[in-house]
């Protein structure tokens, strides 16, 4: 199968991190298509920025190859109602998905992010992937997106020690990493911390990969249905919906 996975920000080292991740997890018959979205903000954090992010994510989905199931690894799951609508595969954000694996494996579990504007964001997502019983809080580090991706950064060290006073002060039995860029710190801190902590992205892969084995598509009744033909006008004129469509939907790329 194939299973495309979407950094919505322009950082393409971000988008290497990720992939590393994706694949490490993947079955041998998995192919794990990373793409870097071409347009929107170099990192996510804050509402502007996801809705800006949302037409380059558009064009990922759109563009050959199709795949049997998308990711947004974007810890704020910008747009993922609109890619639902207009891919058939499977769409998952993860933030959604760690957000699952964290309530199947703790009683409680604390997301540690990046950005104190984002941690409401994601306080946002808890409510509405109806996670407040699981959650037991969601922890802001006060790290820039793009720092994790800084080797010289003490980022690491950071969001070790915020784990640890979630594990304590929380009594959290799990931890969520808030951000895509943190998709490589899973061995770093479970051999800290002696708890699982769950990263989106690789959750993302899994329920994806089982998804599409199990021969589950987006449903297109209701709200999820493909969107309705209309005109667009201005520089959206290109995005307008042509009635019914597969994964593809506009022909020209931001």
């Amino acid at each position: 199968m194939k299973i495309k996975v979407i950094n919505p920000n322009t950082t393409a080292s971000m988008t290497t991190t990720i992939a590393i991740a994706a694949r490490a997890v993947a079955a041998v018959s998995t192919e794990i298509i990373p793409i870097t979205s071409r347009c929107g903000a170099v990192s996510i954090e804050g509402h502007y920025d996801e809705a800006m992010s949302i037409v380059g994510l558009v064009d990922a989905i759109n563009e050959d190859p199709v795949a049997d199931a998308y990711i947004i690894a974007c810890f704020g799951d910008p747009g993922l109602l609109a890619a639902r609508e207009i891919a058939a595969g499977p769409v998952l954000g993860i933030a959604e998905a760690a957000m699952h694996a964290a309530s199947f494996v703790a009683t409680g579990f604390s997301i540690v992010t990046t950005l104190e504007r984002t941690r409401i964001i994601a306080e946002h997502l808890v409510r509405d992937y109806g996670m407040e019983h699981h959650c037991r809080r969601v922890r802001a580090t006060d790290i820039p997106v793009l720092e994790l991706d800084n080797p010289e950064s003490n980022a690491r060290n950071l969001i070790l020690a915020e784990c640890e006073h979630a594990i304590v002060e929380d009594g959290s039995g799990a931890i969520v990493l808030g951000c895509a860029g943190m998709a490589d710190l899973n061995s770093f801190l479970e051999d800290r911390l002696g708890v699982p902590v769950i990263d989106g992205v690789t959750a993302a892969v899994k329920f994806a990969e089982a998804l599409v084995s199990l021969g589950l598509r987006t449903s297109k009744r209701g709200d999820l249905a493909y969107p309705l033909h209309k005109p667009y006008k201005g520089t959206l004129s290109d995005y307008a919906p042509q009635g019914r469509m597969t994964a593809r939907m506009a022909s020209k790329q931001c």
